[in-house]
Parts: C-alpha cells; structure tokens; sequence
C-alpha cells in the first residue's frame, strides 16, 4: 500500500483496484460468498482509492484522523464463489469539506461481469473525539483532482437507488 503522499497522484477514471481472490472461508451455506464479504471487498478498495488522495493508514496514524462510511446501499447482482478473481472501480461522486460520496461496482476479473456495487457516503472524523471535522486542503485539493477525472464518466445507472415497495393494485 502507498506509504507516502509527497507526489502528484494521477487519477484513473474510474479507479480500478487490484485484483482480490474470494477465500474458502468466506463462502456460506448456500454455497457462494456470503453478503458480509462483498463488503469486505469492496472496502478493500476503498483503501487503496482512498490512500491516493491521502487517506490511507499513514494518515490515521499521522494525523488522528479518518473517515467512516454513515451510510451504504449495496446491489447484489450476481453469485461469487470461492477462488474466483474480482476487482472493484471507484468513482468519486461528489464531496464537501466533511463528506464524502462514492460509488464502487465489484467485477469479476477475468470475465468482467458485474457482481455487486456499493454507493456509500463517510464522515471524515476526528479520532480523539469522534466528532465530524473538515478534511485538510491537502486532501480537498486531491479530492478535486479525483473528482475532476471520474466528472467525465457517465453517471452509474444505479446511482442514488432507494428502497422500496411499490404499491400493488
């Protein structure tokens, strides 16, 4: 994972993570990965985008700061089964000084079909005192540098989904 942050990143639209392998273990009773771990994936992820505009471990443990997910939506779309290769794009949707809005759609790696995706909003929080703060302009600088690049990819069709039950007549 990238330890230091003392160059100018280059943003690739959507970011695309490395490639993760679903383990054995994470795979439920009814025979493909169980819900908990598409997160867990798609977390992953998260990091890695994240730590490219500084937001990685390096800056929990430097600044006392970090940023925690308040809200997800999660599509399941289609089956994971153990052994099998995926990897996750990012695109950065919008953000304030305290927030943050992103969307991850997980793929399977080597066929590239859509198993899951992820629209989620964090926090970004002071770890002493758990209370939400602004980001730091260094960050905001990267996260418009972030934003400016993925501005250009048509919006996910999924975006902004809510739950519901339509009324049946």
């Amino acid at each position: 994972m990238l330890q230091r942050l003392d160059f100018e990143p280059v943003f690739f639209a959507p970011f695309v993570s490395s490639a993760m392998t679903v383990e054995p273990g994470w795979i439920d009773y009814n025979g493909h990965l169980n819900m908990a771990y598409y997160n867990v994936l798609i977390d992953r992820s998260v990091d890695e985008a994240f730590a490219l505009v500084g937001l990685g471990p390096e800056y929990v443990k430097d600044r006392g700061h970090s940023f925690f997910t308040a809200e997800a939506h999660v599509r399941y779309l289609r089956e994971l089964h153990a052994g099998e290769t995926v990897r996750t794009t990012i695109r950065l949707v919008d953000y304030d000084e305290k927030r943050i809005h992103f969307f991850a759609e997980l793929y399977h790696a080597h066929e590239g079909w859509m198993s899951a995706t992820s629209e989620q909003m964090a926090l970004h929080v002071n770890m002493a005192s758990k209370k939400v703060v602004a980001l730091p302009d260094d960050v905001l600088d990267r996260l418009a540098a972030m934003k400016a690049a993925h501005a250009a990819l048509p919006a996910p069709e999924a975006i902004g989904r809510k739950i519901g039950m339509a009324k049946r007549s």
